[in-house]
């Protein structure tokens, strides 16, 4: 009798546990891969230069127009390419665009629509100060809000940027977009 009644208890949770297996393994069977965004942005940023070679604080701001691309492979391999014009409100004819590529990473993954996230970014950085393009770091973060199955805002997208000339400038700033996804 003790042994049909632990067969049966055996059987039935044997039973439970392949069903819920079954069950959570269906949706990342069917699970896409590829996510792939476009996207603008408008900025605001300190150019840490105040000119004729001078690297300090200038109480003058840069605007100007970006685009970016994010691809989300998984939820550890999210590249993102970015390039920024901050051609607007030039004092003294100064201007700073760059051109980067790194690894974006999702702190939290759609959490009630917020998707907040760091960045590391690598690439060059060009001026009218400057005679060629130099190395730029660029260490970041901001939160994403998705708006429907295809629009995101950028709500805030913070950076920091260490531009490799001398002497080493240290522009910072944000920016505020929208993004499309593709795929």
């Amino acid at each position: 009798m003790r042994r049909s009644i632990f067969a049966l208890l055996f059987l039935a949770c044997s039973s439970i546990a392949i069903v819920s297996l079954h069950s959570q393994v269906a949706p990342a069977g069917i699970q896409r891969v590829l996510d792939v965004r476009v996207g603008g942005f408008g900025s605001v940023f300190q150019p840490d230069y105040a000119g004729e070679g001078i690297a300090q604080t200038s109480p003058n701001r840069l605007y100007g127009a970006g685009a970016f691309l994010d691809a989300r492979f998984t939820r550890w391999i999210q590249p993102e390419a970015e390039t920024r014009w901050l051609r607007f409100n030039e004092y003294l004819g100064i201007d700073e665009n760059t051109y980067s590529f790194g690894e974006r990473l999702p702190i939290v993954e759609n959490w009630h629509r917020f998707t907040p996230y760091g960045k590391l970014l690598v690439g060059v950085g060009d001026g009218s100060f400057l005679t060629g393009s130099c190395f730029v770091l660029t260490y970041g973060g901001g939160v994403d809000i998705r708006l429907s199955h295809r629009f995101n805002l950028r709500a805030f997208d913070f950076e920091y940027q260490q531009w490799h000339v001398t002497p080493t400038l240290w522009p910072y700033g944000g920016s505020v977009g929208v993004s499309y996804r593709v795929f």
